[in-house]
């Protein structure tokens, strides 16, 4: 059940943050922009940047499921200052998920897991840690990164952050 719940999804949607990141770099490159113009492109000053909200959606992946696989999270490094390097954060994160197998998550939806969320610490059982915590987060830093791109101009639509939706006419 955990396994179904988080490798699929996240495996899913990793996939959909590659799909938005490449059409900013053709953006970036189609309209003569500074790719950083977009890497560090905010919604509010005071918000993490476009490339910012990539990585830490893309860390998330890892930071659900290895802990309900019983593993250590992978080290993560820095922020990427590239799309090139945010591709390969990416596909990073979706090799491991790849890797992950159910048996090694069964029994997880009741192993109490921890994370660090800014100063504080939450502990959770694994089933709570996924669908209250580790997915909504990972769900926000993607919304955010695809909010970022759409208000800086690029052609993005619900069916780019989904891959489901289908609409004539473009975004």
């Amino acid at each position: 059940m955990m396994h179904a719940a988080s490798v699929p999804v996240f495996s899913r949607y990793l996939g959909q943050l590659s799909h938005i990141a490449a059409l900013a770099e053709a953006h970036a490159s189609h309209e003569g922009i500074d790719p950083q113009q977009l890497l560090q492109a905010r919604l509010a000053a005071d918000m993490l940047p476009f490339a910012a909200q990539v990585d830490i959606a893309a860390q998330f992946s890892l930071r659900a499921c290895a802990p309900l696989a019983g593993l250590a999270v992978p080290a993560f490094g820095g922020f990427s200052l590239s799309f090139a390097a945010l591709q390969e954060r990416v596909g990073r994160s979706s090799a491991f998920l790849a890797g992950l197998t159910p048996a090694q998550m069964q029994g997880s939806e009741h192993r109490l897991l921890s994370d660090q969320v800014g100063q504080a610490t939450v502990s959770l059982p694994g089933r709570d840690f996924l669908l209250h915590y580790a997915l909504p987060n990972f769900f926000f830093h993607l919304g955010m990164a695809y909010a970022i791109l759409r208000q800086a101009g690029v052609a993005l639509g619900k069916a780019d952050f989904d891959g489901f939706h289908v609409y004539a006419g473009g975004p």
